[in-house]
């Protein structure tokens, strides 16, 4: 049975779907047509039902909750991983032009559905002239003075400051004061069309392609390396460690809290509609 399958080129995605697409593990029968894309692409395509299974957003599974249901392996959650809002010039994260109402500020976000967005809409509700754009191009859009605020995520966090920009406010560190909850970034989901036996066989296969990651961290190097845009590989390295963790193995009761709360949060603020469908597989 093959079954269509999305995730993003970065490192932490690479590293635990290595041993899955290349069989490495036995995959009970299963194959996989691969699909690498940015997240917001990714969201977009949940949106659209278009895979059978896809990494996306937290926040933009708000919106597909009645059509794909959440794994317990491959999601990204933590601490100290959340999205950075940086500038060119120097900005307090207290400065009145972050808190006014209709600043004009311009702020390059890397998609209108990532959990990044969701996270400055609480923290900043002000900022509200935002431009969509791919994650990677955000740092140059600042450079250039196209944009007067970056939202930035995934490698981003490690090169920001070589290029001489600043950082205005931690999201992430945002996030854990206010809940105390590991941030909820990325999680992989299944569409609930499929059969539940294959679901959970999923769900049991990506576990043992993160742990099969685990037991051989080097084992994907080619091809990670392939996907990571001529990224440095101790960067790789480092990016692998802050997003791959306990939570990308198994959620546990931990990280279905923090998802939880990311939901009951983003509803009782009207960022996203109540859902009814229970998240989980």
């Amino acid at each position: 049975m093959k079954l269509t399958l999305g995730f993003s080129p970065c490192p932490n995605d690479t590293f635990i779907f290595d041993a899955l697409i290349h069989h490495k593990i036995d995959t009970e029968g299963l194959s996989f047509e691969v699909s690498y894309d940015d997240v917001e692409t990714l969201n977009q395509k949940a949106l659209r039902g278009d895979l059978d299974i896809t990494k996306l957003s937290f926040h933009a599974f708000a919106y597909v909750a009645h059509q794909y249901a959440l794994l317990d392996a491959g999601s990204a959650l933590g601490f100290g991983v959340g999205p950075l809002l940086i500038s060119k010039n120097h900005f307090d994260e207290n400065d009145s032009r972050l808190q006014t109402p209709n600043s004009d500020l311009k702020i390059g976000i890397p998609g209108k559905y990532t959990t990044a967005n969701f996270l400055l809409g609480i923290a900043y509700p002000h900022l509200q002239n935002k431009q969509e754009m791919v994650f990677s191009e955000i740092e140059s859009a600042l450079l250039e003075d196209k944009i007067d605020l970056g939202l930035i995520i995934h490698e981003n966090r490690f090169t920001y400051q070589d290029k001489g920009l600043n950082k205005i406010v931690d999201l992430g560190d945002y996030w854990e004061k206010l809940t105390g909850c590991a941030i909820p970034l990325g999680g992989i989901v299944i569409n609930r069309n499929l059969d539940r036996e294959v679901q959970l066989k999923v769900n049991r296969l990506i576990r043992q392609s993160v742990e099969f990651a685990f037991a051989h961290p080097k084992s994907g190097i080619d091809f990670i390396r392939k996907h990571a845009q001529a990224m440095d590989e101790s960067v790789m390295y480092k990016h692998i460690e802050l997003y791959v963790n306990k939570y990308s193995i198994n959620l546990g009761d931990e990280g279905r809290k923090a998802v939880d709360t990311l939901f009951t949060l983003a509803a009782e603020k009207g960022i996203i509609p109540p859902i009814k469908a229970n998240l989980y597989v």
